[in-house]
């Protein structure tokens, strides 16, 4: 078998130079695009960006460690450098209730929603609540909910339906869980039996007493006939 004869050949220190000159001049171009891209100033202000947006939203909220809320948005955002903190809700906000049961008995939706403090709530736009538990709606387009006192008001036209009347006024506050309230400068509409013997189709009563000046409650029957008198004579 044939040996195998490796031959080496020694390179002089001439012949190396071009070499080292080809490595000094690519290295520049290798380092240039390492650079990090170019940014601009940081903003030191923050109040005016949500540390969070989050899409798609469908939130449990407990209450003493027991989950008595359910929030669903399309968009949510969070700014934690406003005074007070915020959670903003421009997309609309639907926003339900679970009594002891785990059962829906409220549930609240709005166009527009804020949340101050994790507390205080401002409901604004198309503003519809609903208790299931005595078949109550209200309808405005303002209302706040405060959770530490457990209230809601508002100062804006409210419009109230229950099964046996409809309510309205400028002034309203209830407790949290929409069962009792109080409604100034009020107007309503209520049924009257047809043997009161009201001949008037529009009968005024006294309302409940307020903070502010004396109301007046406007009550006026529901498809309930009116008797006339023409020339003596009573028709229906």
């Amino acid at each position: 078998m044939e040996g195998r004869i490796i031959r080496y050949k020694h390179f002089g220190a001439g012949a190396l130079l071009p070499l080292l000159f080809l490595l000094l001049s690519v290295l520049p171009l290798v380092g240039c695009g390492n650079e990090a891209p170019p940014t601009g100033v940081a903003i030191e202000n923050r109040d005016s960006l949500p540390v969070m947006v989050t899409t798609g939203v469908s939130k449990l909220i407990s209450d003493s460690g027991v989950v008595r809320y359910k929030l669903i948005a399309e968009e949510w955002q969070a700014y934690d450098m406003t005074k007070p903190p915020r959670q903003v809700f421009l997309k609309g906000l639907f926003f339900e209730r679970f009594n002891e049961n785990f059962q829906v008995d409220l549930y609240i939706t709005a166009d527009t929603a804020f949340c101050y403090d994790q507390n205080l709530w401002e409901l604004r736009g198309r503003v519809f609540v609903k208790n299931f538990a005595n078949g109550t709606t209200f309808r405005t387009t303002v209302l706040f909910w405060d959770m530490g006192k457990h209230e809601m008001y508002s100062d804006t036209y409210m419009h109230i339906v229950t099964p046996d009347r409809d309510v309205d006024g400028d002034r309203f506050r209830s407790n949290e869980a929409m069962t009792k309230y109080h409604i100034s400068q009020s107007s309503g509409y209520m049924p009257i039996p047809q043997d009161s013997g009201a001949d008037e189709p529009v009968a005024s009563v006294p309302a409940a007493e307020s903070d502010t000046d004396s109301v007046v409650t406007v009550v006026r029957p529901r498809e309930m006939p009116v008797s006339k008198t023409v020339a003596g004579r009573k028709t229906p």
